[in-house]
Order: structure tokens, then sequence, then C-alpha cells
């Protein structure tokens, strides 16, 4: 079981004079990129949002928002009555106007209104701290739908990579026999008298430097690993691109050895077959 780091989680809460909007969107990163948008009044909460985020969705860049609107007549903001009444009459002394317009003018003056600093209601935090959950639980299910399509994709390209491993290990004997015959073929052209005995110990020192048995099974070892790995209950990006790494350094390691046409055609597909793995790699938690 596998999880993509990309994901988005909502949950919507109504409460008795507003109606709050929780948002989480998760892309890719090497580490846990975290930012957090809300109102002022949930800024002492941050840090606790901070660590339950942390905790649950150990890495990618995640996005976190609260929106919150008003759905009822709820004001923080009240008139500073004496103060307003001080405005008006000194504004009847040198204007002749109606008390209408004298209010307009005096609630626009210096500590004409009061903002009255919210405080965070136990009940509505507690419904507020489930829609966290819930909108982690959301991402999270988002994110194991995404890396059901991402297993999808490495088991056909892991079977694509053993196919033609298989094709590489047919193809061996018929790389080592045309091995031997140039070499046969390039000694002979010399036209020079040499020891028969002498030759085949040379050729089977030089063959056996361009041996592959070693990586063909290292190579089949980090295959399997790598669907263990993805079958396994925990999901690791990171583990699974360490083994692709050895998968690669094995690859390489036959493309050199191979001095065979044939077969480094093989190896390229194996490689292009590698390199898109690895790209999806970094989508992996």
């Amino acid at each position: 079981m596998i999880y993509s780091m990309t994901g988005y989680g909502k949950s919507v809460l109504q409460l008795p004079t507003k109606k709050i909007t929780i948002e989480l969107k998760s892309l890719n990163s090497k580490n846990l990129d975290l930012n957090a948008r809300m109102p002022s009044i949930y800024r002492e909460k941050e840090l606790a949002i901070r660590k339950s985020l942390a905790d649950k969705l150990v890495r990618g860049k995640v996005d976190f928002s609260i929106f919150v609107e008003t759905t009822a007549e709820d004001t923080s903001t009240q008139i500073n009555t004496p103060v307003v009444k001080q405005y008006i009459s000194q504004l009847k002394a040198i204007a002749n106007t109606d008390d209408a317009k004298l209010l307009e003018m005096a609630v626009k003056f210096p500590d004409a209104l009061n903002t009255v600093r919210e405080e965070i209601d136990d009940n509505e935090w507690q419904a507020i701290s489930k829609g966290i959950d819930l909108a982690i639980e959301d991402l999270l299910k988002h994110r194991l739908n995404e890396g059901k399509v991402l297993e999808k994709d490495f088991n056909n390209r892991i079977k694509s990579i053993d196919k033609i491993l298989d094709d590489v290990i047919k193809m061996d004997p018929e790389r080592v026999e045309g091995v031997r015959e140039r070499l046969k073929k390039g000694v002979a052209e010399l036209r020079e008298k040499y020891d028969e005995n002498r030759f085949e110990q040379e050729l089977v020192y030089y063959i056996e430097k361009f041996d592959i048995t070693e990586e063909k099974v290292r190579l089949k070892n980090h295959l399997n690993y790598f669907i263990e790995s993805i079958n396994s209950k925990d999901s690791n990006g990171k583990k699974l691109g360490f083994i692709s790494q050895e998968m690669g350094r094995e690859i390489n390691t036959i493309g050199s050895k191979s001095n065979y046409a044939a077969m480094q055609q093989l190896v390229v597909q194996m490689k292009d077959e590698l390199e898109k793995i690895k790209e999806q790699l970094l989508n992996v938690l």
C-alpha cells in the first residue's frame, strides 16, 4: 500500500452564528512544508493544529485554511455611546443640521466604535477540531486513491523491466559466443602464430571480466524487493527511491559490460522504464 503526497480534503461546519469551511491541499515535497491561513481568533491554536497535521500527513507541501462566514447577526463592534453623545453635543454648537446628520458624522470620529476581542468558545473549538480531523481524513482518502493509481503503474513497469531482463538472460550465451568469435577473428587476422591453450586461457579471463551473472541476480532481487515494499503496510517513498537507485546501478553495469549492441538496446529500454518509475516516486509519501 502506498500513498501519494497529492491530495485534497475539505469539511464544512454549520455553527449557530457562522459557517466554517476547512480546506487542505497537498503536493509533493521532500519534507513537510506547511502553510496555515486562518482568522486571528484561532491563531492561539495554530501550534496544536500544526502538530496534528504533521503527525498525520508526515510529508508534502500542505496548504491549510480556515474560512469563516457569518450567518447571523453577530458583531464584535459596539458603539461607544458616551463618546458619541459628546461628539454630537460639540457638533451642535458649531453645525446647524438635524440629529441624524450629526450622528452620521459623530460615528466616524476616533473612539466612536469599540471592537471587542472575540474569545474562542470551547464548544466551537471542539467542533472545529473535529472538522480538521474530517478534512485530514478526506485528504488521506484522496492520497490513498492516488497511491493506488501509482501502484498500478509501478507494478506494470517493474514487470516490464523483469521481462526485458529475462530477454537479457536468454541473450547472454549468444553475447558471450559473439565476443569469443570476434576475438578469434581479430587474432586470426593478425596472421601470427599463437599458443592455442594460452589463447583460450586469456579468452576465458577476458570473458569473465564482462560476466553479468551477479548483476542479473541482484537486479532480480531488487525488482522483487520493490514489489514487496509496495505491498507492505507502510508507504515509504524514500525507501522505494533507494531501491530504484540500486536497480539503476545494476542496469548501468549490465550496459557497460554487455559489449553487445543487441543487449545494449535492451538496457536502454530498462533505463527508460526505470526513469519513469523515479519520476513517479517523487509523488509517493
